[in-house]
């Protein structure tokens, strides 16, 4: 064997074959680009300013699909989860709901344990470490007792989970913030809101007084309400998934699954989004896109804290809507 050295092979790039640009489809363009600040400071000025590339074009799209559908009377149904109430984004919900830019809020049970706590002693969101250590994490006796006592009376009078939770803060001897209350806005709005129990997984089943089957009752209401309320998403709705990783994905993909068993598959083309801070795999399969491509529509996934990218969305919903003359708030019967 010989001991010579050799180097290795090397490409010969003279033999490379070239394309002339022409021939490219490009990805980006100039006319793309963001617009510096200018005179005008308006709102819609930022917003024609942002760059009409990857997640700037996906909100400005949903925005637009958003106040599409309220013109158009479809379903714009909010999935909302614990976070999204704790970064005090409330305020812009309820303004979407009385601008019929959300026709049905569906909650998991955080959500809708922050916005009971909220509306009632006007705060919400405890140190959980603190109370792990000893065994007193979310054993909190006013918001068990209140928050369960309020789902066995909604039990014993047919009503859904968020119906009876909205029910007994109306009837609450002192309320701390219910201006900032999602429960008691579709109260008085006359829209539904749906919670959907995952019965260990919240500290009001902690508390002595949780009756399972109670919370279990209205719960299936809300679900057999919210599959109901997809029927009209056909030819235009809107499903947006805020801050729920994995419970409301579910919960939407099953009820989904009832509206089009009911309804000769439908509904169909409708735009779904996921706004979370992180990307996460059920949001994006369940709401983005098994929907979507089983049915037609558009999916996005937007990601950026709620605090910011919430008021962009619903700012830029509002924009959209005055520039169609519509979305006037909603005056309750």
């Amino acid at each position: 064997m010989s001991g010579e050295r050799r180097s290795p092979p090397e490409a010969d790039l003279s033999r490379v074959r070239t394309l002339p640009l022409r021939e490219r489809a490009n990805k980006v363009s100039a006319d793309a680009f963001a617009v510096p600040p200018g005179e005008d400071r308006s709102f819609r000025a930022f917003l024609d300013a942002l760059p009409d590339l990857l997640q700037a074009t996906s909100l400005r799209a949903v925005a637009r699909a958003v106040a599409n559908a309220a013109a158009g009377g479809k379903a714009v149904v909010w999935m909302v989860g614990g976070h999204v109430i704790k970064t005090g984004l409330s305020p812009l919900l309820i303004r979407m709901m009385e601008r019929r830019a959300a026709t049905l809020i569906a909650a998991n049970g955080s959500a809708a344990i922050h916005d009971f706590e909220i509306a009632r002693w006007g705060a919400t969101s405890e140190d959980v470490e603190a109370g792990l250590a000893d065994g007193t994490f979310g054993m909190w006796e006013e918001t068990g007792h209140e928050f369960n006592g309020a789902i066995v009376a909604g039990a014993r009078e047919g009503m859904g989970l968020g119906e009876a939770l909205g029910a007994a803060l109306e009837r609450a001897p002192a309320l701390a913030a219910p201006d900032r209350s999602l429960l008691l806005a579709a109260r008085r709005l006359h829209l539904p809101l749906t919670v959907h129990a995952a019965i260990g997984a919240d500290i009001v089943y902690q508390h002595p007084s949780a009756d399972g089957a109670a919370i279990g009752a209205c719960s299936m209401i809300d679900f057999r309400r919210l599959a109901a309320h997809l029927e009209t998403l056909d030819d235009g709705g809107v499903v947006l998934n805020v801050g729920s990783a994995v419970l409301m994905p579910e919960v939407f993909l099953k009820a989904l699954t009832v509206a089009r068993n009911l309804n000769g598959g439908r509904p169909r083309r409708f735009t779904t989004a996921d706004l979370d801070m992180i990307r996460h795999y059920r949001p994006r399969v369940n709401v983005v896109e098994r929907p979507t491509r089983t049915g037609g529509g558009a999916g996005y996934q937007i990601t950026g804290h709620h605090e910011i990218m919430i008021p962009l969305l619903v700012w830029a919903v509002e924009e959209y809507q005055q520039e169609a003359g519509g979305g006037e708030p909603h005056a309750a019967p």
